[in-house]
């Protein structure tokens, strides 16, 4: 939710600092995360954020394709 918050709120890298200190990340933050690069105009920084995803062992959902395809 504090990603989710901190996206909206345009302040990215407080986003990011907050996601990369959760203990444990999963489909939800993954996608408040690439949504966040991709509604800001981040489109490679997204893309990147989704391959770290997978090399992680996090399950892609529909709206993770829908964030990164737009």
């Amino acid at each position: 939710a504090l990603v989710n918050m901190y996206a909206k709120s345009g302040s990215l890298e407080d986003a990011q600092r907050m996601f990369d200190t959760m203990p444990e990340r999963n489909v939800v933050s993954w996608n408040a995360m690439i949504g966040a690069y991709t509604q800001n105009g981040l489109n490679w920084e997204a893309f990147q954020l989704f391959q770290q995803m997978e090399l992680e062992g996090a399950i892609p959902d529909k709206v993770t394709f829908i964030s990164i395809l737009s």
